[in-house]
């Protein structure tokens, strides 16, 4: 559900990437072995990247929804073992013949932080959010059918019927979305101000959710501090209240290396291994208590993607040649050629990882397309493309220019403090430069990042990542032509090319379709499209390891997450 740059939950914590193959932190780094308990019951992770906001609705960054996840809840969650629903806030549900009325039952005895029942009232409020014009977000993509809402009721305190338009398949799947309480926020929906609740300004005692925590304490770019929850609702199978843990502390370090090194010296206790670490993490396992485990490949993807948004091109009535460049299919594919992904594996993960090709990662069983043949890095093929689209160097000054004379230079960015990602985008401004384009790499700030990419729209390429997900449709909101993280040319009005308008046709033609063996052709072909048009160029698959102490019972990192997060223990 939730899409981004991460979004785990990236932390959108992106991926990162070191040019050479050799360690910047080897085992010339000096750490001292941890105590067998370095704190309290209180479990210590890290983070790259302050929240933007705690209004988790309205986020598009992994680093906002991610500081929210401990206390915030849906009605239903995807167990990452079995990649089955199961029940949250909702205890049961079941739904008529032919899929049209859901009804869910709701928990009876969850209290919001401060107190208050959580009862229908708060899910119905909570679906009005998602669907209000002034509030934008993500959800209401994935939540919109055939252009129609879905209608909520409330039969008692303690039901929720939801009436759809129609057979929804992925409806299920979608339901894991945050219940927002509205005793505290209702008011503000009604006044037209809900977007603006929650800011990172907000005390953290008025975050009020029903999770299994609750946040004390925020010092931006220092540390989010949270608190178990007395009053949680959920049991272990013993009936013994959960969590285990006292606390949970999120550590904001904008720096990879830093983060490593917090890890090495005992300061955290997991840490989402890069491939330059994972040699030196395996060699010190004794010496750190700790042990290293691979979970396997992204399930998202990184990929370059280009501006396409004519409201960052068009001023004064003049149209910026740029927009032309990166709408003209022979000039992409000419840039898709010169993408050298096995250098960028070898370089940049260290072997661990595989060329992307698809928009939808192989760990996705159901619905990667295994057909899709990549574009073979091939840079006089990429050159000759571009000689025979009409960029040409015609003045002899080493920088081609377009049919009008306009020198093609743009520019490149990533978010800074992320090793790999600015090594692979020096890979391909060398790559880029050698057919003779002026790229300007630059690294900006996440937050700086995130402004230009969905507020600001002052972007030329970038090179980011999102998260994946099991069920196709959950990227409504990248996918359709009007989707808030339509990352090439967002809150289309109508789809701006006829593959868009085909790709929207398609999401809906497979939330229409129950049955999993008719649904797959039509993701593999929206796969196919945009491999084809490349409003994206994929770039290469990291393999993900997880390092965690030995002190930290319970932990069952996978590829779609952590399983049961709740019954995480901290040995004495």
């Amino acid at each position: 559900m939730r899409r981004l740059f991460s979004t785990l939950l990236l932390v959108l914590v992106f991926s990162a990437c070191n040019r050479s193959p050799e360690s910047a932190l080897s085992s010339n780094v000096t750490a001292k072995k941890p105590a067998a308990s370095p704190h309290p019951p209180r479990l210590v992770t890290g983070t790259i990247s302050d929240p933007k906001t705690f209004n988790a609705l309205t986020a598009v960054d992994m680093s906002s929804s991610t500081a929210m996840s401990p206390i915030l809840e849906g009605l239903v969650r995807t167990d990452v073992l079995t990649l089955e629903n199961e029940p949250m806030l909702a205890a049961s549900w079941e739904h008529n013949g032919d899929g049209t009325v859901w009804t869910f039952h709701l928990r009876h005895n969850v209290k919001w932080h401060d107190g208050q029942p959580f009862t229908a009232k708060d899910v119905l409020f909570t679906f009005d959010a998602i669907y209000d014009d002034k509030v934008a977000n993500s959800i209401k993509h994935i939540l919109t059918i055939d252009g129609q809402r879905i209608k909520a009721d409330a039969p008692d305190e303690y039901t929720v019927r939801l009436t759809l338009p129609r057979p929804f398949a992925p409806l299920l799947n979608s339901m894991s979305f945050d219940i927002f309480p509205a005793h505290l926020l209702a008011d503000s929906l009604k006044k037209g101000t809900f977007s603006q609740e929650w800011g990172i300004d907000t005390p953290p005692e008025k975050l009020v959710g029903t999770g299994a925590y609750t946040m004390s304490r925020y010092v931006p770019a220092q540390f989010i501090e949270y608190q178990r929850n007395p009053n949680y609702w959920m049991k272990d199978e013993a009936g013994a209240a959960i969590p285990y843990l006292e606390g949970q502390t999120q550590l904001i370090v904008s720096d990879l290396n830093t983060l490593y090194l917090k890890f090495l010296g005992g300061q955290t206790d997991l840490h989402a291994a890069r491939p330059e670490d994972v040699a030196d993490l395996r060699r010190r396992t004794d010496e750190l208590a700790i042990r290293v485990e691979e979970v396997g490949l992204d399930t998202g993807s990184t990929f370059i993607a280009f501006n396409r948004n004519p409201s960052h091109y068009l001023k004064d009535g003049k149209q910026d040649p740029r927009l032309g460049w990166f709408t003209d299919i022979r000039f992409l594919r000419a840039l898709a050629h010169a993408v050298d992904k096995q250098a960028m594996v070898v370089n940049c993960l260290n072997g661990y990882g595989k060329p992307g090709v698809g928009e939808i990662s192989p760990e996705n069983k159901l619905y990667h397309n295994p057909d899709l043949v990549d574009y073979e890095y091939d840079l006089n093929n990429a050159k000759q493309i571009l000689d025979d689209a009409g960029y040409k160097d015609r003045d002899g000054d080493g920088t081609r220019e377009d049919e009008k004379g306009n020198p093609i230079e743009f520019s490149l960015t990533t978010n800074a403090g992320n090793d790999i990602r600015e090594k692979m985008c020096s890979i391909l401004k060398e790559d880029w430069t050698k057919l003779g384009l002026k790229v300007n790499f630059r690294p900006l700030d996440f937050q700086a990042l995130v402004e230009r990419l969905y507020t600001t729209y002052e972007w030329d390429a970038v090179l980011i990542g999102f998260t994946g997900t099991i069920e196709p449709n959950s990227s409504a909101n990248f996918l359709r032509s009007n989707g808030n993280l339509h990352f090439w040319q967002p809150n289309q009005p109508e789809p701006a090319t006829p593959w868009e308008a085909e790709i929207d046709r398609l999401l809906d033609q497979g939330s229409r379709e129950i049955d999993t063996e008719k649904r797959r052709p039509l993701y593999w072909r929206i796969q196919q499209l945009l491999h084809e048009q490349l409003p994206i160029i994929q770039t290469v698959r990291q393999t993900n390891f997880r390092a965690s102490r030995l002190a930290v019972k319970n932990y069952k990192p996978t590829v779609w997450g952590t399983y049961r997060e709740e019954l995480i223990r901290i040995a004495e």
